[in-house]
């Protein structure tokens, strides 16, 4: 079988770094308080600081609309977030990434299929874990079919593995690597890798060993900093955001020289 770890075809380069767009709190959430086009106007302006800081993809993401729905969200949300990317992939011309919280993976695809994104991230891909929502089951083969049915076999779908913010015990006996052999399996078009929790760090041996145990991409998912990257050297990619905001901390603004370490560190990995 040839080894598609590659990832040109998506960002055009062998590896990416990606930066993560917290957006706003959007309409009907608790937080909610802004119109669509300021939300939007704040990620076109984070998206230049991660452009510039020589970031090769940006991914957006509904965190601030704690606390999250499970396995789907209003239409509302899907509207807002198809606004968002398409304006943060015009303006910033780099390759993008969708996830909808918490598990709402169809509405990820539809988004990133109407706005030209090239990818999708999606949790509860193959097998069941309970989260902070509840029981998120597996949904591989429901998504595939509504990715094909839309006409959306263009958005890749990253697939979370053992995912963080979850208890794991319904599967303790399946370990991370044969998770991600389900997930290949099953068709993902890469596998991502966390810690426990926003802003954790995986383990860079689980990493390894998913990266030995299927020949799809592997993407680190939390906790990358510009300190522990090359801990993470078997990774294809890496998804970033709590590191390279002020203070280390998720919801705070980008920090651009924290930006610019981490992307001076990717640089030098071999």
């Amino acid at each position: 079988m040839p080894d598609t770890h590659d990832l040109s075809a998506v960002f055009g380069a062998p590896r990416a770094l990606i930066g993560m767009l917290h957006v706003e709190a959007l309409p009907g959430t608790p937080h909610g308080r802004l119109p669509v086009e300021a939300i939007a106007e704040k990620a076109v302006a984070e998206a230049a600081v991660y452009r510039r800081a020589g970031f090769n993809g940006l991914m957006i993401e509904n965190m601030h609309d704690r606390p999250y729905l499970k396995g789907g969200v209003g239409p509302e949300i899907v509207a807002a977030m198809t606004v968002v990317a398409r304006e943060v992939r015009g303006d910033s011309g780099l390759p993008l990434g969708v996830q909808v919280l918490a598990g709402a993976n169809r509405e990820a695809v539809a988004v990133a299929h109407a706005a030209g994104a090239q990818f999708a991230r999606v949790e509860g891909f193959v097998f069941a874990h309970v989260a902070d929502e509840g029981l998120i089951e597996g949904s591989a083969g429901e998504l595939l079919r509504y990715r094909r049915a839309i006409g959306a076999e263009d958005v890749r779908l990253f697939a979370d593995v053992k995912k963080k913010h979850s208890a794991h015990a319904i599967t303790a006996d399946v370990d991370l690597a044969e998770t991600a052999h389900a997930a290949e399996l099953f068709l993902a078009d890469g596998i991502v890798v966390t810690g426990a929790a926003t802003g954790r760090s995986a383990d860079p041996e689980e990493v390894r060993a998913v990266a030995e145990a299927v020949q799809l991409p592997v993407l680190v998912g939390s906790g990358v900093t510009a300190e522990n990257l090359h801990e993470f050297a078997a990774a294809d990619a890496f998804i970033v955001g709590s590191s390279v905001k002020s203070g280390g901390i998720w919801s705070d603004p980008i920090d651009p020289d924290r930006c610019a370490a981490l992307a001076e560190a990717f640089q030098r990995l071999p």
